[in-house]
């Protein structure tokens, strides 16, 4: 073997060492630090990423028991971060509980907006950022090979799934009833001591609501005043469709008073009832799954402000509309993306051991019919319970739950932040369940605003000066608001607009891989081969296009005729691009003097090195990256293949040609021929 041939295989081989290595780097979880105690807290200097910039903070390890009643209970860890008031003279600090649930607690880019006199702390949430996470994979599995996020299958597969996950991680030690609300409190009121702070504030958003709830029930002295954003009182993780076609029917009120969405229709939620009722099966010959539709539009529907964008109602509208118009590329494109995004979108388990919360309320939704026909068939509901046999049948239910299930008074300070069209939290079950418990609450109720994001978003100086103003005096003071009319004109990138860009961008991916490996299949046969540096080039090059071509080929096959297959799974991703990638090179490392069985051969090795290639790369990262580490790895495995073929062939032995006749041995011949 050449030098030049040993480099190329030693840079081939450690392309595919490191993505190797990535696939077996292990996780950055966080472990209980070695000899702590329970409610031990150690913190160091760091640094927090908010909307503000990076801003100096204090990072450390809160250490709980996993199960407070047991003595000898294990111990997990939680992430704590605290952003230090910037001010001479700090006020109650102010504890942010995220929303979810089976979401992170842990990023809050908005946190600059509060520091000038309080600190801010982040606590993790147990089951999600500590050092025992909940997942799932057996129900996020389920779910992405589904024919319909909510279908009667997937209902049935889901609810097995879901018992297997409760099962492996009882068997693995976890205890599933301790990750309950009360547990995530009591969390808090130990970060709180640790961190010696006599009392806090609170800032909770939607789920987080429940949190903030149960916190001022249990230890009202630690609390001055709360904050709830998106209030979700006790029995509301499943909505109710009488108040989400309510809410449709005041986005036709204001449907009707806007020029462009009154000239596409005469009444917005008779529309869209219309067209939920016969959804179209395909785009073209792609398919729209019904209940993906649902699930995401019910969840796109939760927010209308820009910065949610794309979804969001003036999308999710649009997109019906046009169906209702004859285009339905928009619902497609809902039903695609429900597919890639909602499915490992929450930590499963987390959110089962917290919404059992709810598991009465689920079981009586069912026991008295379920949905009643109403729009959207609550779509976002059937996701997340699944069906009348799902979480709530299933799960485990923690004791800690029984006490916590309807509101109870509370005389802690209290400040309710509601929208007029908060499909997911609505304002009148704030204002009629929580705050007649509230002896100092108080509500205040945006008009035209949606879902926690919307407050966020809308007028950043006057939700700053609402929530300021009420932890530093208690008052109120919602002034500095106004109306943002809803803008029922589409995002420049709309639902169908997205339709077009990824079904195009797709043709037109595939196009270009057919038209390189095209290029190199008629260079072939016409000349036998590539020339050697040409070929070395290609091979480097060309699996760019190749790969996007193969997964392009593959993204197409998925959306029309195998709907059940995840997009991003390895039997989508290492098939394609072995196939793409490993024949390119294939192609590409051939030339003229390449014995016809060595073709044949090396072709195959191109192909199964490709295929050992992207399968590591997919390992080594997660998300969207692992589909560019799998080309890469693609590239890499054909190539090392081939390097090695050519490395360890033994020369093929070829017959000396045949001799011919001379003009001067011929008449010598004929000559001692007998006449």
């Amino acid at each position: 073997m050449t030098i030049k041939k040993t480099i190329a295989v030693a840079v081939s081989g450690l392309i595919l060492l490191c993505l190797g290595g990535l696939a077996l780097w292990p996780s950055s979880q966080l472990e209980v630090p070695e000899g702590a105690r329970a409610g031990s807290l150690s913190m160091k200097d760091c640094e927090y990423d908010t909307e503000d910039g990076t801003v100096q903070a204090e990072c450390g390890t809160l250490v709980v028991p996993e199960t407070r009643d047991d003595p000898d209970s294990e111990l997990i860890a939680l992430p704590v971060v605290r952003i230090r008031a910037t001010g001479s003279a700090p006020r109650e600090p102010i504890f942010r509980l995220a929303g979810g649930p089976g979401g992170s607690n842990m990023t809050f880019p908005q946190a600059s907006r509060l520091t000038e006199s309080h600190d801010l702390v982040l606590v993790g949430y147990r089951g999600v950022d500590g050092s025992r996470r909940l997942d799932c994979p057996e129900v996020a599995g389920t779910l992405q090979t589904s024919d319909d996020l909510i279908g009667t299958e997937t209902q049935l597969r889901t609810r097995t799934a879901f018992r297997a996950c409760a099962e492996r991680l009882t068997k693995d030690g976890v205890d599933l009833t301790a990750y309950s609300v009360v547990q995530r409190v009591e969390d808090m009121e130990a970060a709180r001591k640790a961190l010696s702070y006599p009392r806090i504030d609170l800032l909770s958003s939607s789920a987080g609501t429940r949190t903030a709830m149960v916190y001022s029930w249990r230890y009202p002295a630690s609390l001055l005043r709360s904050a709830m954003v998106s209030v979700n009182p006790p029995g509301h993780m499943v909505w109710d469709p009488t108040i989400t076609d309510s809410q449709f029917a005041q986005y036709s009120r204001l449907c009707a008073a806007d020029r462009g969405c009154s000239a596409r229709t005469d009444d917005l939620a008779a529309t869209m009832r219309t067209t939920a009722g016969d959804l179209p099966s395909r785009w073209g010959p792609l398919r729209i799954k019904d209940g993906n539709v649902r699930v995401a539009g019910m969840y796109g529907m939760h927010h209308n402000g820009p910065g949610a964008a794309p979804q969001t109602a003036p999308n999710i509208i649009d997109a019906f509309l046009s169906s209702a118009d004859g285009d339905p590329s928009g619902l497609w494109a809902m039903s695609a993306l429900g597919d890639v995004l909602l499915p490992e979108g929450i930590v499963w388990g987390e959110f089962a051991s917290f919404a059992m919360l709810d598991a009465p309320t689920a079981k009586a939704y069912y026991a008295a019919g379920g949905d009643p026909g109403s729009i959207l068939g609550n779509g976002g509901a059937e996701f997340l319970w699944g069906g009348p046999e799902g979480v709530a049948t299933v799960w485990p239910d923690s004791p800690d739950n029984a006490e916590y299930r309807t509101p109870r008074p509370s005389a802690t300070e209290t400040l309710l932040v509601s929208g007029t069209v908060d499909f997911s939290t609505p304002a009148q079950l704030a204002a009629e369940e929580l705050l007649p418990t509230l002896s100092k609450g108080k509500q205040v109720i945006l008009p035209e605003l949606g879902h926690t994001g919307d407050f966020y978003e809308h007028r950043p100086e006057a939700g700053k000066h609402l929530l300021t103003t009420f932890y530093d005096t208690g008052v109120v003071d919602d002034s500095k608001f106004d109306t943002r009319p809803v803008d029922f004109t589409p995002a420049a990138v709309s639902m169908p607009t997205i339709a077009k860009l990824l079904a195009g961008g797709t043709v037109g991916g595939l196009l270009i891989g057919l038209a390189v490996l095209g290029a190199l299949a008629l260079r072939v046969r016409r000349r036998g081969g590539i020339g050697r540096r040409t070929g070395i080039w290609l091979r480097v090059l060309a699996p760019i296009p190749l790969g996007i071509g193969g997964l392009c080929a593959a993204a197409l096959l998925v959306w029309s005729v195998a709907p059940q297959t995840p997009l991003f799974s390895g039997r989508v991703i290492v098939p394609s691009l072995a196939l793409s990638i490993g024949l390119g090179v294939a192609l590409a490392w051939i030339h003229p003097e390449r014995p016809a069985r060595a073709r044949r051969t090396g072709t195959g090795a191109a192909i199964g090195g490709a295929a050992a290639g992207a399968l590591l790369g997919l390992l080594a990262l997660t998300g969207i990256g692992s589909t560019l580490t799998a080309v890469v790895g693609a590239a890499a495995g054909a190539n090392l293949a081939l390097q090695l073929f050519e490395g360890f062939r033994k020369p093929e032995r070829t017959d000396p040609a045949p001799e011919t006749a001379t003009p001067e041995t011929a008449p010598e011949t004929a000559a001692a021929e007998p006449a």
